[in-house]
């Protein structure tokens, strides 16, 4: 399925958000945006929209759509719910990973060690983790998964961005050599241990 222009902008807008490139409490103007990615105004508001629901923007009155705050104490709620639901997905998934999923993880987990930036290495992670997960066929988790990993990437391009480097994660090449060898209860545990690691 081809992406929409509301598709597209949604995408830019979100990860502009992430990075801190829109700040918090920055106004997003509806006929700027428009111009500056040559649409009209309903697949603007529409990616505004899909902004609201995933708390990156807030339609205040009289003073328009804007980028919401960052909260410091949200990060060790992010935190623990992303242990609740990925340690879950996990450990449905780990049994339904094929040859060609593993695979994927592999690649995923390659670029994500070579990443030369932190703008890289995001997409990298995230994409990391969708594929160790995705197997476990449970639709809504992984939704909600998806959010709160654009919640935590928002709090580690704030606080760590000055001072990100670039290295080879272990944690996910462990993670990688428990599901190849079908290790629920080791993948799980490492799991675990890697996000409370972040914070």
């Amino acid at each position: 399925m081809s992406e929409t222009t509301a598709d597209k902008i949604f995408r830019a807008l979100m990860e502009r958000v992430i990075t801190g490139d829109l700040a918090a409490g920055e106004k997003l103007r509806q006929d700027h945006i428009a111009r500056e990615y040559d649409a009209s105004h309903v697949p603007v508001r529409e990616a505004f929209l899909r902004l609201e629901a995933k708390g990156l923007a807030k339609s205040v009155p009289r003073r328009g759509m804007r980028v919401t705050d960052l909260e410091p104490t949200e990060i060790r709620e992010v935190i623990e719910m992303r242990v609740a639901l990925e340690v879950l997905a996990l450990s449905h998934a780990v049994a339904r990973h094929d040859a060609e999923t593993l695979a994927e993880l592999n690649l995923a987990r390659i670029a994500c060690d070579a990443a030369v930036d932190m703008f890289e290495w995001d997409r990298c992670n995230r994409q990391f983790h969708r594929c160790l997960l995705a197997p476990c066929a449970m639709p809504r988790v992984l939704s909600a998964v998806e959010d709160l990993h654009i919640a935590a990437a928002r709090h580690l391009f704030a606080y760590w961005k000055d001072r990100w480097v670039a290295r080879p994660d272990s944690d996910h090449a462990a993670l990688l050599d428990a599901v190849r060898r079908q290790d629920s209860k080791l993948a799980c545990d490492l799991l675990r241990d890697h996000l409370r690691r972040v914070s």
